[in-house]
């Protein structure tokens, strides 16, 4: 197993953590879209999943993990900093402060759910995509690719929306948010899959690898291990 970053391995991770703090971004804001209500992250968040069965994929579980442990990681470093910018003094002439806390000043609540649930979330999609891998013998590469999201997707959904919602949103909505975020993210890794396959492919003739986790130690916080 190759040991050094590659630029593309390093293109990947810094897709994946422009992607996730967009999501983040635009997390706050819902949605309806016709009779159904999401959040408008579900633009942008698909695409850390993507990225992360790309990864999984072709330099393996280790590799994802470095990448899942990074996305979190900037993704905090930007939080504190967007934070701090809100706490800072305003200037008498600028009148914006109020906006600004609304946009961005996300409650405790939210930040923290947000990052319990993409480790997760990211970590159940990693697991599955390796594990389905090894006991396909590498085949289905487009079906691994679904079952992981739908599974990755469920399990970010069933921890965000309860920890950032409850008491704030009828119970109603945020189980509609649940099924419809898991479901639509899901059908949206499907929608793009013929691109997803097409970069796959090429990665993996780029980098002449092709992981499979056969010796993998799959716990979570072995991020050394790479």
């Amino acid at each position: 197993m190759k040991k050094d970053i590659s630029v593309l391995f390093l293109c990947l991770t810094v897709l994946f953590c422009v992607f996730l703090i967009l999501a983040n971004l635009m997390e706050v804001k819902i949605v309806d879209v016709g009779f159904i209500t999401v959040t408008a992250g579900l633009m942008v968040f698909p695409l850390s999943y993507i990225i992360n069965d790309c990864i999984v994929e072709v330099y393996g579980f280790r590799k994802a993990r470095l990448v899942i442990w990074l996305g979190f990681l900037v993704n905090l470093i930007f939080v504190l900093f967007l934070q701090l910018c809100i706490l800072l003094p305003c200037a008498p002439q600028w009148q914006m402060q109020d906006a600004v806390e609304a946009v961005f000043g996300n409650s405790f609540r939210i930040l923290l759910a947000s990052f319990i649930a993409f480790l997760c979330g990211s970590f159940t999609n990693a697991y599955v995509m390796s594990k389905m891998k090894l006991h396909s013998g590498g085949r289905h590469f487009s079906f691994r690719a679904i079952i992981s999201t739908l599974f990755g997707e469920s399990v970010d959904s069933l921890i965000f929306f309860p920890i950032a919602f409850w008491g704030i949103l009828p119970p109603e909505v945020i189980f509609s948010l649940i099924w419809t975020q898991a479901v639509l993210k899901t059908l949206y890794e499907i929608l793009v899959l013929p691109l997803t396959i097409k970069v796959v492919k090429y990665v993996k003739n780029k980098e002449e690898l092709d992981v499979y986790d056969t010796d993998t130690n799959f716990k979570w916080w072995k991020i050394n291990q790479i």
